[in-house]
């Protein structure tokens, strides 16, 4: 896209033409003609004239159209509400991770984080008590990590609004989530089944399905920062795998990388995210990023959206409630 100063230097350079074109000189020979000068090119100055419209109208043209490109507005903030809290892992640092991620991959985002129910196993999370929690926003985080709560109800507020629309990303210990509950929404929605996971190591990642928005640029091959593999004993039948671990255990390759559709909600899923070393691996963070924008907006338009207009993330609001008693 040309700069509104190069606009000018065109429009400029199209009336010395102009003047050239009418007169059949330049800008100072004009100055100077006699009038048998001009008269000896009248004779096929009118042809041109019809040639000059045409090079000036598509001029403007082309002037236009490139100040309505320049005028469009930009892309709209991701409106991410990121669900934190738990036990095992530090999820203050991760918060601040993604959030300087999306920042620094110039992808706007409007944030809000509700970091409740301490850092035990088993938690109730108050925001869920209003039935339109999720109202306005493109996309819920889950990076919680309270396996010992397993009330059916309760976590049926939880997936009811998902079921409904509510698009997802599920990181690491999400996947325990609920764990013991007797019921398999929370299963069902993650779109994969674990209950425990192996020791941690640097796991090579191999991808499945490199055309996924989610994996663009993921480097093959690779392997994670210091992490811990989860044994994924189920896909749910909407689950598609984008990458896959191998255990160093039993040898089985297991998904780490996934989306999954549930009801009318997207879903874009990792096992991976325990240590604050997988926070600090760009890869990753990209991938968080990618897998985030494809959840809310269902491709990777969004990816080079830019910051917000003060060239800042846009603004976080963080809600911290008195921690529940641990189970």
């Amino acid at each position: 896209m040309r700069n509104f100063n190069q606009e000018i230097s065109l429009i400029k350079s199209t009336i010395r033409f102009a003047v050239q074109l009418l007169s059949g000189f330049s800008v100072s020979q004009f100055e100077t003609a006699t009038p048998a000068d001009i008269n000896r090119v009248r004779q096929w100055r009118r042809p041109m004239v019809a040639l000059l419209v045409a090079v000036i109208v598509a001029t403007m043209i082309c002037f236009s159209a490139d100040q309505v490109v320049a005028e469009e507005p930009a892309s709209q903030p991701v409106n991410i509400l990121l669900i934190t809290g738990g036990c095992c892992h530090d999820y203050v640092f991760q918060t601040k991770a993604m959030q300087l991620a999306f920042k620094e991959q110039g992808v706007a985002a409007n944030w809000t984080v509700v970091n409740e129910g301490g850092t035990g196993t088993e938690a109730r999370i108050t925001f869920y008590n209003n039935p339109e929690w999720a109202a306005g926003f493109d996309v819920v985080i889950h990076n919680e990590c309270f396996a010992g709560t397993k009330d059916a109800e309760y976590i049926r507020k939880i997936t009811s609004a998902h079921k409904a629309g509510v698009n997802a990303v599920v990181i690491h210990c999400a996947m325990h989530t609920y764990r013991k509950a007797d019921v398999d929404d929370w299963r069902e929605f993650l779109g994969v089944t674990s209950r425990h996971h192996e020791h941690q190591s640097e796991y090579p990642i191999t991808v499945t399905d490199t055309e996924h928005p989610a994996m663009a640029g993921f480097p093959q091959p690779y392997r994670s920062a210091k992490d811990e593999l989860y044994v994924v004993e189920k896909t749910w039948p909407n689950t598609k795998v984008l990458a896959k671990s191998t255990s160093e255990k039993d040898g089985k390759s297991y998904p780490v990388i996934w989306t999954n559709a549930y009801g009318k909600a997207r879903v874009f899923g990792t096992t991976f995210g325990h240590s604050n070393e997988t926070f600090q691996d760009p890869t990753f963070l990209k991938l968080i990023v990618q897998g985030t924008v494809w959840a809310a907006r269902g491709d990777g338009s969004d990816l080079a959206s830019g910051d917000s207009a003060d060239g800042e993330a846009a603004e976080s609001k963080e809600s911290e409630a008195t921690p529940a008693t641990a189970g």
